[in-house]
């Protein structure tokens, strides 16, 4: 190999891990391998490296040790630690401390490979002539880290950051995770409750699957079906025994999303697979146990369900062992610059376009926009942008219409006077109203317009 080619020094005490990193990054680096941290100290004491990837829990002198001493170097290599454990308050330290990223294991090599090759790449960026463009001309994306596995479609952007709406958010999913409690997501559509609900899954140490069942998608029948499966005979169109979710998870974890749209008979049920962890398939007698994890997740106030019984008080309580709120983007508007270079950078690989970042004024309109859809609407126009991009910045041409020009709230009609308020309800028909006749009658876009969802619309139209 040349004298360009990175070197790299690899920790870790477990000798059959260290070794097959060591083959498989010995294509393309020069490797040197340190079987504890004490070793690690030497190395690095006698020989420049460009990047350390070093385990973080190691006897006597462990992984922050080495960390430690990398920092201490003139033009430090990047810093990468590996560790079975999944520990986020350990990914904070790390980062903090100046880790380039946190990788769990077991270590899939070639998305190790990928946030290696991400840390040399900032490493050089950051070790080169300084740029003569003024840096406060954009935001740029290259030089952000490269996400883990673990941390890649996390809706915190960066969990090194112990501030913030999202720190209580991520302080409980660490504490709970390892636990057998049920727990209930609450929050407004596109806060990221699915993303939760499977890093409490990845950091809870079940062997099993993570299994979504959106609720809503779902009439009761078909519902009831799909969580319990039925025997062959079952029903006309049954021809043979359909395994149902509970049984797909298993030793896992069931998330049930949209929990507050179930029927009276449905929440039966699901009260006693809580209360048992049993159950009967569809058209069967046989006594079915299984050992999982429920997770749900609403955007509705299952409180007032209760109060205006709609939804089982004694289901509620049980669902709702630990309740996790997830607070609307617009209370989180510092992350959105990290947000939008994730997603600027994941549709840029995606559609083959050059951006590289985002302009000052493009991005202050993302900031002033209040994203009633949260994060997925900030995702889909992100996606937007970038298919639209005209150069290697995302400009303000590139924002949708609805961000560019964002429509204020209309004042009530002049029907309605100062001594006889509208009642609720009553305004939210005229803005149903106002919104279906901007849109020609297209509910899809009536719904995007008034910030929720295409099936919350129906509902309310219903009513």
């Amino acid at each position: 190999m040349g004298g360009d080619t990175p070197k790299l020094l690899i920790v870790d005490d477990e000798h059959n891990t260290r070794e097959a990193m060591a083959r498989y990054l010995g294509r393309r680096f020069r490797v040197t391998t340190a079987a504890d941290g004490g070793a690690a100290l030497e190395e690095l004491a006698k020989e420049k490296f460009d990047l350390v990837l070093t385990d973080l829990r190691m006897p006597h002198c462990s992984g922050m040790d080495v960390l430690e001493a990398v920092r201490k170097q003139q033009n430090p290599p990047s810093c990468i630690l590996l560790t079975a454990y999944g520990s986020i308050e350990d990914a904070v330290t790390a980062v903090k401390q100046g880790a380039f990223d946190f990788v769990t294991k077991p270590v899939k090599l070639d998305k190790l490979e990928e946030v290696i090759n991400a840390a040399l790449e900032e490493r050089k960026k950051n070790t080169a002539p300084a740029d003569p463009v003024p840096a406060t001309t954009a935001l740029a994306l290259a030089n952000l880290r490269r996400p883990t596995e673990l941390t890649r479609d996390l809706v915190l952007p960066n969990p090194a950051d112990g501030s913030g709406p999202m720190a209580n958010v991520m302080h409980l999913v660490n504490t709970v995770a390892p636990t057998r409690s049920t727990v209930l997501l609450s929050g407004e559509s596109g806060t990221g409750k699915e993303v939760i609900a499977r890093l409490l899954h990845e950091e809870s140490g079940r062997r099993g699957h993570f299994v979504a069942v959106h609720c809503a998608a779902l009439t009761s029948t078909l519902l009831e079906s799909e969580l319990f499966g039925y025997e062959k005979g079952a029903f006309t169109g049954a021809l043979e025994r359909h395994i149902g979710r509970f049984e797909a998870a298993d030793g896992g974890t069931v998330f049930l999303d949209e929990i507050g749209e179930i029927d009276a008979a449905t929440q039966v049920k699901l009260l006693r697979v809580l209360e048992t962890r049993s159950f009967e398939r569809v058209g069967g007698t046989e006594t079915i146990k299984v050992d999982v994890r429920i997770i749900s997740a609403t955007n509705r106030n299952l409180r007032q369900l209760v109060a205006e019984n709609k939804f089982r008080e004694d289901l509620f309580y049980r669902l709702s062992v630990v309740n996790i709120v997830l607070p609307p983007l617009r209370e989180r508007r510092a992350e959105i610059p990290q947000l939008v270079a994730r997603f600027a950078a994941e549709f840029a690989r995606e559609n083959n376009r050059p951006v590289t970042g985002i302009s000052p004024d493009a991005l202050r309109a993302l900031l002033d926009y209040p994203w009633p859809g949260n994060i997925r609407e900030l995702r889909n126009c992100i996606e937007y942008m970038v298919v639209m991009s005209q150069g290697p910045l995302l400009e303000v041409r590139d924002l949708p219409e609805s961000v560019r020009h964002p429509q204020p709230m209309e004042a009530e009609p002049e029907t309605s006077t100062p001594e006889m308020p509208l009642k609720l309800d009553e305004n939210e028909r005229i803005l149903i109203d106002e919104a279906l006749r901007k849109c020609n009658g297209n509910r899809t876009a009536a719904a995007k317009l008034l910030g929720i969802s295409r099936r919350t619309l129906h509902r309310k139209l219903a009513r």
